[in-house]
């Protein structure tokens, strides 16, 4: 029996689960390269410009390998979110058909920043000792920035699902008129990303620091290990100051907004005041909540402090059955919910930590709890991350534009979609088991040039030592 044959000869399954969770794996994939393709360049650039200033070698050398790590993520980056593009058009193409002129937009600017940032990179990575310091250094800035502007650009298009603006329907419910700066400028826009933005600082540096933390509870206290850990884990909690309260402002946005979206974040069944904030806990078949630590009126006074706990808050049960998610849904964003904000908090508390060491001893913290509790904060940073986009996307269903198109109105018909929800699923486990190997791989020979007290600085080869024992000085022709 051939291929096609066999294909044929399989029972036909629904489409929509299969779309669903192949979108699912490849989002949650990809968006944990994300921060380290908007963040970590900034810190790079943070090393080198030391490197530069102070005459710091222990900074520069760090700029130089950093940008080689760069130059992998951003790669398999690039990759996984050229599926995530196809994945549309695919898995969704009664979606594309209907909204893609006006969904497109933000993704046709995302183009333009990712050809920049690319452009960037390379330049960057192939002007160390090919360029004059400082010339060099700037040559990173338009990295950052396309970094920043492409995670907005794309976030725009996100936050429009949930707030569509900017169209105008003809009577058979097509597009026919688009307003491109109301599409990307949308009500939900402005917080989603910065929210995301400020993330991808926090992510990205606790997971570089939590590298480093784990290579000095080993037992390398050298300055080069020391300043690793102590740039990215300085940017990741100054980034939570202001992560903390955008979140704060984005939930009450949440609750003034997307009253749906909200009773699922809180589990509320029944419209009330004096809202109980539920740690935990589910929310039955039946309508009722059980489980879970409940603080009394925490939720109603969160919502709106002005009001205290005779905040208003509408419940799952006042929205139509249809329009609403399932309980199972919502106990899902619920529970995601409570990760994200517990997380978060704990995450903050290590930043103060750190902080206040900084301000009252001038030093970081010493001790081994403080870099075993660091060492997982890369780990943590990811799942609150991953957390908060199941509230986002989850707490919209079932709507994939909110309040014009359902998920199961979006979806591709093909009953073959299960097949490339494995296929996809393998490919990238074996994409992210070679890209953790390269990494380590590229750390290791680094370390061994170090040991070997070789200058390293191989800047001309971006993925490792070269023999050349003569690095050609900074600012010469190569």
């Amino acid at each position: 029996m051939s291929a096609t044959q066999l294909v044929l000869a399989m029972p036909e399954v629904d489409p929509l689960p299969w779309a669903r969770s192949q979108m699912a794996f490849t989002l949650a994939f990809h968006i944990i390269l994300v921060p380290l393709g908007v963040s970590w360049a900034f810190m790079t650039l943070i090393a080198n410009y030391r490197g530069i200033r102070h005459g710091d070698a222990d900074a520069m050398r760090l700029a130089q390998r950093w940008s080689k790590y760069m130059a992998v993520t951003f790669a398999v980056g690039a990759v996984t979110g050229t599926v995530l593009s196809f994945e549309f058009g695919l898995l969704w193409p009664e979606f594309m058909s209907q909204w893609g002129e006006a969904f497109g937009i933000p993704f046709a600017f995302e183009g333009l920043f990712f050809f920049t940032e690319a452009i960037f990179v390379a330049i960057y990575i192939y002007g160390w000792k090919r360029l004059t310091p400082w010339t060099h250094f700037i040559t990173g800035i338009p990295i950052v920035l396309a970094g920043i502007l492409g995670s907005a650009s794309v976030i725009a298009a996100n936050a429009w699902m949930n707030t569509p603006s900017g169209f105008t329907l003809d009577e058979a419910g097509k597009v026919v008129e688009v307003d491109p700066l109301e599409v990307i400028f949308n009500k939900s826009m402005p917080l989603q990303s910065a929210h995301m933005i400020v993330a991808a600082y926090v992510v990205g540096g606790f997971l570089v620091a939590s590298v480093y933390a784990v290579g000095m509870l080993r037992g390398r206290r050298d300055r080069y290990h020391r300043l690793g850990f102590v740039i990215p884990f300085s940017v990741a909690s100054v980034a939570m100051i202001p992560q903390m309260a955008i979140g704060d402002a984005l939930a009450r946005w949440v609750y003034q907004n997307q009253p749906m979206k909200f009773a699922a974040m809180e589990i509320v069944p029944e419209t009330s005041s004096d809202v109980p904030e539920t740690l935990l806990g589910r929310i039955n078949e039946d309508g009722t909540v059980s489980g879970g630590i409940p603080i009394p009126g925490m939720a109603s006074i969160l919502s709106d402090p002005s009001s205290g706990t005779s905040t208003v808050v509408r419940g799952l049960n006042s929205f139509p059955e249809a329009d609403r998610p399932t309980y199972s849904q919502a106990n899902t964003v619920h529970l995601a919910w409570d990760v994200m904000v517990g997380l978060g908090s704990f995450l903050m508390v290590i930043a103060l930590w750190y902080g206040l060491c900084w301000i009252f001893r001038k030093d970081m913290p010493q001790s081994k709890l403080f870099l075993r509790v660091a060492a997982c904060c890369g780990v943590l940073a990811v799942i609150t991350m991953e957390a908060g986009w199941i509230v986002s996307e989850v707490g919209r269903q079932p709507w994939i534009v909110y309040n014009y198109m359902r998920v199961e109105d979006a979806a591709t018909g093909n009953t073959s979609v299960w097949i490339t929800f494995i296929v996809v699923v393998l490919i990238y486990l074996a994409l992210g088991v070679t890209t953790v190997l390269v990494l380590r791989h590229m750390s290791r020979r680094f370390r061994a040039a170090d040991a070997a007290e070789r200058s390293d600085d191989d800047v001309g080869v971006p993925y490792g030592p070269t023999d050349d024992p003569e690095p050609v000085p900074s600012g010469s022709d190569p």
